[in-house]
């Protein structure tokens, strides 16, 4: 849990803030997009309009915080330097503008973290170094070390400049559709619902903000609600996936968010591979959970006109395959069927005639004749295939089934 907050923290950072900050770093960022989805707003029966911070150099909107933190810096700190712990986007906005800005830049990550992110990292010039095994170790070294070089340590979203900063993205939706009466926006530690919720408050008093956090992680949700929840496991939205929310952000959270709903895996993978297909935009886990909310909550937004934040487009090539690939199958359009055969010449080429008549592709054949539990002349045929929609393999089902054949689909989790 938290730290306990205090009604400090709550009004640690104001619209006034949030308004600096938009003017110190707007010439810097990219003003991305707030779009209307025509397609989405059918699906889900919420007016969806779309902020593309996942547009933004370093792919995130995490690049506002930590630029603001960076351009409030004294002369006697840009030049000892920052210093953060991160596996993600604060590691990556904080190390380009850092770069930028002449500011040396420091990032302890865990040692496990893919060597792609390490490598865009250092890209930007930051020095990385890999400690432990969890987060946690990784930024207790970072700490270790911004005390022993005299580096200024720069909290991923328990600091009222990153909040500020991450209050920006707000600011320019509200300006760019005003009509917006509700915002999404997921949470791991707080730092964007935080500066979100502070701006749109006060600009517009009568807006709902939404929280959204993954099943696995609901640690901001547990807070809130007074409850000890795990927060574990390998979640899809890795970029909110926040063991202990921050004192600062939890008490603005507290005080200004209406609601934290939480997503599940299946629909943070729906809500990605949506984005893709009808919009044509990549997103992460994280990113696509506002989406994902209005999938799992549809009554919740129906009939609002809905603010949801791309925050971040930072997905593995081949995760976001496997999200793709899984969303084709439990869409009905790639399956794989399990067909008892009788061990006889010929066997295969007849059910693989089924295929045809119904104009189904067979991706791939897997013959299992030894570890099955059926007779010694009985055997197994896994066969991968690709239809034209739900209604079309259950077509093949049923002609399978009337040419006699002993059928099943293996089903995802």
């Amino acid at each position: 849990m938290a730290t306990l907050a205090t009604p400090a923290d709550a009004a640690a950072v104001t619209i006034g803030d949030i308004r600096a900050a938009h003017a110190r770093v707007a010439p810097h960022i990219v003003r991305t997009p707030t779009l209307y989805s025509r397609t989405l707003s059918q699906v889900t029966g919420a007016e969806v309009w779309l902020k593309f911070e996942n547009l933004q150099f370093t792919a995130a909107y995490k690049e506002r915080g930590a630029l603001n933190k960076l351009s409030q810096l004294t002369p006697d700190e840009r030049a000892r330097g920052v210093i953060a712990a991160s596996a993600g986007n604060h590691a990556q906005g904080l190390a380009y503008h850092a770069s930028r800005l002449g500011i040396p830049a420091t990032i302890v990550m865990p040692r496990h973290t893919p060597t792609v992110k390490i490598q865009q990292t250092q890209a930007h010039g930051a020095e990385v170094i890999l400690h432990g095994e969890r987060f946690d170790d990784a930024q207790a070294e970072a700490y270790r070390i911004a005390d022993e070089r005299g580096q200024v340590f720069v909290h991923p979203f328990d600091d009222p400049a990153i909040i500020a900063g991450q209050g920006t993205v707000a600011i320019e939706m509200l300006e760019d559709v005003p009509a917006i009466d509700l915002l999404a926006i997921p949470i791991g530690g707080g730092g964007l619902a935080s500066g979100c919720a502070t701006a749109a408050k006060t600009l517009k008093p009568g807006i709902e903000v939404v929280g959204v956090q993954a099943e696995l992680y609901p640690s901001m949700y547990a807070h809130l609600k007074g409850r000890d929840l795990p927060c574990e496991g390998d979640t899809l939205a890795e970029g909110i996936a926040v063991k202990r929310p921050g004192a600062i952000t939890a008490a603005i959270v507290a005080k200004l968010v209406d609601e934290v709903l939480l997503v599940s895996e299946r629909d943070l993978e729906r809500a990605v591979s949506l984005l893709l297909q009808i919009e044509k935009t990549v997103v992460e886990g994280a990113g696509a959970a506002g989406l994902a909310a209005l999938l799992a909550h549809p009554a919740r937004f129906a009939g609002r006109t809905v603010g949801i934040v791309l925050c971040g487009g930072n997905i593995d090539t081949r995760l976001l395959a496997n999200v793709l690939l899984r969303d084709l199958a439990r869409s009905g359009r790639l399956a794989r069927l399990r067909i008892r055969l009788k061990d006889r010449p010929g066997a295969l080429f007849n059910v693989a005639r089924v295929f045809e008549e119904q104009q189904v592709n067979i991706i791939e054949v897997y013959h299992q004749r030894v570890f099955t539990t059926l007779p010694a002349k009985g055997l197994v045929t896994d066969i991968e295939c690709e239809t034209r929609d739900a209604a079309h393999l259950e077509r093949l089902m049923a002609a399978l089934a009337d040419a006699g054949y002993e059928a099943s689909r293996v089903e995802l989790a």
